[in-house]
């Protein structure tokens, strides 16, 4: 059997995410085979994988820290939102249907063998499985046909260790708690904990790691200082993403976050910039005046997002931007949005209907034909600055605007470019990695003193510095054992 180990939350965003990336850097460093794994995830931010297929965009980071290329296998299962009650249902890298939350509660036991199909293959010709869970496993509501935390441990008998957050506060009652509420097989696997993000002296947090371990027994594998760097590394959650503050002289974009953004990694290497200000517009707040670019980003249900767009009177703020001579960039959903009308016959985001979009650029778009699942590369019309990243999308656009396309892909031509220069936007994802596209793009805007070299180089060293991270403050060779089956 291949060693395996499972990191638990004792809730959402304690950290599970990095601290599965920061490991299997870790142990890529030590020279061990390492892959990622989370049985069920829920996200709109996707990553393609090597097979077309679309797994957690935080499994592709984990995947990178790994050093291992993207598998269908690596998150089996993903949930994306497209309502308040409803998601469509990701299998193996490809769509399974669509479910709403207690109807995706019965389907459950149907998933468990295609998660554990998937356990069994990704740790073929590996040192080491690490898994992410979901959540808390003290949701106990919710354990019966749980896939995503004990359900699966115990299905698939690998041991586990809880993480809890103490920048949140109450991390003795996070992991005692989670603990008391553990069934006695689950307790018993349970080998250990973690304490994520401390701040301050560890040594005045003593007596509390001695009450954990007293009322549970537990095993303390290491006291995770808070790890600055983070914000350097793609963030699971869009409303994760903070407003930066901004500098004098900054290049000033907003980007209005969706109810069901999607594919928001696309923000990354802007957000890296150090001369640029990226401003999040939450729901009932203006997109301000003044600002340089307004981008719109990708959307798991881009009708639905339009009406939400207009709800909030961003229309508005967006049309008064074009008329003072701003820049508009749409990726994705955000591309569909600016043309004159946004189709879907077949039901395929909610029901079925056709709405007027922003209108300005002079194309149609019609949701229909096969998820679009691919990488591609080329170059930007404008420019000739040469660009990779991919497409995630459903969706074929059409309309005069088309013959100005924003870029030449090796598959062919992809979205539009104003005949102003001034509002475009295209179907591909991950355009603003590719540094020559990105520094073209920002240079329209001022003479900048101050750029980012490299933003791939830039999450390699921030992985590197999280594996030194944990290879000072957490015990990988007690962690280690425990995946090898000690204890």
């Amino acid at each position: 059997m291949t060693a395996a180990l499972m990191l638990q939350g004792t809730g959402s965003d304690v950290g599970k995410s990095l601290l599965v990336a920061g490991l299997a850097r870790a142990y890529s460093n030590r020279g061990l085979k390492v892959r990622p794994f989370k049985p069920q995830n829920m996200s709109n931010n996707a990553a393609v994988t090597i097979e077309g297929g679309e797994i957690g965009r935080a499994q592709a980071l984990q995947a990178r820290a790994a050093r291992v290329p993207l598998m269908n296998d690596m998150n089996p299962i993903l949930l994306k939102p497209q309502s308040e009650t409803g998601a469509q249902v990701i299998v193996h890298g490809q769509i399974y249907g669509n479910a709403k939350a207690r109807d995706y509660q019965a389907l459950k036991p149907q998933l468990l063998c295609k998660v554990l199909e998937s356990f069994a293959r990704i740790g073929q010709g590996v040192d080491l499985v690490l898994i992410e869970g979901a959540g808390s496993p003290a949701e106990i509501n919710l354990r019966a046909h749980d896939i995503a935390n004990m359900g699966f441990a115990e299905a698939a008998d690998v041991p586990v260790i809880l993480a809890g957050d103490i920048d949140r506060g109450g991390v003795i009652a996070q992991i005692v708690g989670t603990h008391i509420l553990l069934s006695a097989s689950e307790q018993h696997r349970t080998k250990g904990y973690i304490v994520n993000k401390f701040r301050g002296d560890i040594s005045l947090f003593d007596d509390g790691l001695k009450i954990i371990s007293e009322k549970t027994g537990l095993q303390n594998f290491g006291v995770l200082p808070f790890f600055q760097q983070a914000s350097k590394l793609p963030p699971e959650d869009a409303f994760s993403i903070t407003s930066r503050p901004a500098r004098e002289g900054a290049i000033h974009i907003a980007v209005p976050i969706f109810s069901r953004i999607s594919n928001f990694d696309d923000l990354d290497p802007l957000l890296a910039e150090p001369d640029v200000a990226v401003h999040m517009i939450k729901a009932g707040e203006p997109i301000p005046s003044g600002m340089d670019v307004i981008l719109l980003p990708g959307s798991k249900a881009t009708l639905a997002d339009m009406d939400f767009v207009r709800a909030q009177g961003w229309d508005i703020d967006i049309h008064a931007h074009v008329r003072q001579g701003g820049t508009v960039v749409g990726l994705c959903g955000g591309y569909q949005m600016l043309g004159r009308q946004l189709s879907d016959l077949g039901g395929i985001e909610g029901p079925a209907r056709t709405i007027e979009g922003l209108g300005l650029l002079d194309f149609t778009t019609i949701l229909s034909g096969p998820k679009k699942l691919v990488e591609e590369s080329g170059e930007e019309a404008l420019t000739g600055a040469a660009i990779s990243g991919y497409h995630m999308h459903v969706g074929q656009s059409e309309g005069p605007a088309l013959t100005r396309p924003m870029l030449q892909l090796i598959s062919g031509p992809d979205g539009v470019l104003s005949e102003n220069n001034r509002v475009m936007g295209c179907y591909l994802h991950g355009i603003f990695a590719s540094d020559e596209y990105r520094y073209n793009f920002l240079n329209r805007f001022k003479i900048r003193k101050e750029k980012l070299d490299d933003f791939e180089v830039v999450i390699e060293k921030t992985l590197d510095e999280l594996a030194d991270h944990m290879e000072r403050n957490l015990d990988l060779d007690g962690l280690l054992e425990v995946a090898n089956g000690a204890n």
